[in-house]
């Protein structure tokens, strides 16, 4: 992984290729590269820094094509270096490079496909499971690339996105997918693929999905697809217009920050002036799979997980319904119970998640059919899978660590649990009501939060030398604490863990000296007072407390305790609140610290391989 770009076309594609990767920049990636037929050979050029550093290579190279493929790297086999980054060649014992291909997604057989050929003669200079795809479909090549790339994937195991040019054949660029996600784009005379439509935003707005298993053959104006058992077969075309507004910064030092004060209107745009609550939002069969099922299970990974955990907490309270929340990349490798009763929830910010798309899977082929998923994508892999959709409206989330597609999702959460609830007849009009008020206040009640931006910068500083911190809610602030312990380590590096208040001394307890900062969230709820008495096992230990506390708490202020006042208590909802108080937390340490705020080191935006 991380971002793919091809093109085929009667002008130099070289430009169009990085605009598509600077699109996909904020993935997050280790290296990039680009490929294209010139001058009656394959040539390329690699980096290991930025697509801005590429692009003085190509500029420098004078490097122009009408035909490419173009790679960001996020290194999963091989470290991050020039001679792992992509494009990969294939053929060098023969003169030139005959092949030229980048792959997303992780080949599980490479090492037994790198010793096969490896006696055919193919030396690796590489360490990458990709290198073996371009060699397999090298030694395969009989003058129909089209042919080879269709034999080769039969021999793979694993997940793949790949984009193929050969040298022989310089007005044709091959796609295959399974289980990565590929897009073909439309031009006039010109063809397109990618990973992301996002990557041809400005380029061309009409994109058809590869389906698994497909392999595409892209010609000047003309695309052939075949499917996993080789039939011709045509897939439909969609016009799709992507938002490509967030690449401006406007007076924010980093997309991180933008995207914080972005939440009021992302929030809003997620409501869509709801009126009413009714199963319908979610789809025309919902109510009837509501009223159907008894039970809900909820797959996740990384941020959305801990927004299904907060769900729990909404979906047992008000819809009186079950709910089990699973990490995705563990669900479908244990024995567990399947109920055919069950509602199963993903949540995605991408809609492209390798893991949570492979439990989704797991669960529908345990017969559990009733899905639905939370994404702020609406053409992805995953709205497809699912009988039913709620899309949010966060746009396009450009800084790795997950901020507006958090909240939006949460918000998207609560609209799911009152329409269960209303379906269970568990919700009386007077409660919808209520609801309905506080969700419509919710965007004012956020920048009210992000008023508190100066008090958070003073804490900054205080944290900017710690190594190690611990956050600590109770109830269904518990999983924002986790959240908020993510976001610090994501982006500043601080060793930081989220633990439900109570189990302080069971153990972590031992770990509180006044090197230890313990940020502690404190809503005026039922749990207050258990609360403050996990306050003071901290304090009477020498441990410094931090505290983001509702205005009525009577939390006061002293030499270790140090206070930010809530503008209000906001019930139900007050985790999204208080998630808000933590990203900007996290967001201005890091900036103390002076690290990549947007590219926090060894991550990725999209994660597509498992």
């Amino acid at each position: 992984m991380c971002g793919i770009v091809g093109a085929v076309a009667q002008r130099n594609i070289v430009p169009v290729l990085l605009e598509g990767l600077k699109r996909l920049e904020y993935r997050g990636y280790d290296s990039c590269g680009i490929a294209v037929h010139a001058e009656g050979q394959l040539q390329r050029a690699r980096s290991t820094q930025r697509v801005a550093e590429l692009e003085k290579q190509l500029q420098a190279a004078h490097l122009q094509g009408f035909t490419g493929i173009a790679h960001t790297r996020w290194a999963t086999h091989g470290a991050p270096a020039t001679h792992n980054a992509h494009p990969h060649f294939s053929g060098l014992g023969k003169g030139n490079a005959r092949i030229a291909l980048v792959h997303n997604g992780i080949i599980e057989n490479h090492d037994e496909l790198r010793t096969e050929l490896q006696a055919k003669g193919y030396v690796f200079e590489s360490q990458t499971d990709t290198e073996v795809i371009a060699h397999l479909i090298d030694y395969l090549y009989a003058g129909d690339l089209f042919v080879a790339v269709q034999q080769a994937i039969q021999r793979l195991r694993g997940a793949y996105a790949i984009a193929v040019l050969c040298q022989q054949e310089p007005h044709r660029l091959i796609g295959a997918r399974h289980g990565s996600p590929l897009v073909i784009g439309l031009g006039v005379n010109e063809t397109f693929l990618a990973s992301d439509a996002l990557a041809l935003a400005g380029t061309t707005d009409q994109i058809m999905y590869l389906e698994d298993g497909d392999v595409a053959d892209l010609q000047l104006g003309k695309v052939w697809l075949a499917d996993r058992y080789g039939q011709s077969v045509e897939r439909p075309v969609h016009t799709v217009h992507v938002h490509t507004g967030a690449a401006d910064l406007g007076p924010y030092r980093h997309y991180m920050q933008k995207e914080i004060f972005e939440q009021p209107r992302a929030v809003g745009d997620t409501l869509q002036d709801i009126n009413s609550i009714n199963a319908e939002l979610f789809g025309d069969q919902a109510y009837q799979v509501f009223k159907t099922i008894d039970r809900v299970l909820i797959l996740a990974c990384g941020t959305s997980y801990y927004a299904g955990l907060t769900a729990k907490y909404w979906i047992e309270s008000l819809a009186r319904i079950p709910v089990n929340v699973e990490i995705a990349s563990e669900y479908r490798y244990r024995d567990s119970v399947p109920d055919p009763r069950t509602l199963v929830v993903t949540i995605s910010q991408s809609g492209e998640t390798a893991d949570t798309l492979a439990a989704l899977k797991h669960a529908r082929s345990l017969g559990m059919e009733h899905t639905l998923t939370i994404c702020n994508v609406a053409t992805s892999a995953m709205v497809r899978e699912c009988k039913l959709a709620y899309i949010t409206r966060a746009g396009v989330e450009i800084g790795v660590a997950s901020t507006k597609a958090f909240t939006t999702q949460l918000t998207a959460l609560f609209l799911l649990t009152l329409a269960l609830a209303q379906v269970k007849e568990q919700l009386s009009a007077e409660q919808e009501a209520d609801y309905l008020k506080s969700l419509r206040h919710l965007p004012t009640a956020i920048a009210a939060v992000l008023a508190l931006e100066p008090q958070v910068i003073d804490w900054a500083d205080r944290f900017a030398s710690k190594e190690n911190a611990l956050f600590l809610g109770r109830g269904m602030h518990f999983p924002i604490a986790m959240e908020g312990a993510l976001k610090l380590k994501e982006i500043s590096y601080i060793h930081a863990e989220g633990y439900p208040a109570g189990e302080l001394k069971h153990g972590p307890l031992a770990l509180v000296t006044e090197a230890m900062p313990v940020v502690t969230i404190a809503p005026r709820d039922e749990l207050l007072e258990k609360l403050k008495s996990n306050m003071e096992e901290v304090h009477a230990r020498g441990g410094e407390l931090y505290v983001f506390a509702d205005a009525d708490t009577r939390i006061s202020s002293s030499e270790k305790i140090h206070v930010i006042r809530m503008p209000e208590h906001y019930g139900k909802l007050s985790p999204i609140l208080h998630t808000v108080t933590l990203q900007l937390l996290a967001y201005h340490v890091a900036c103390a610290r002076g690290t990549d705020v947007d590219k926090p080191r060894n991550l990725a935006k999209s994660v597509t391989v498992e």
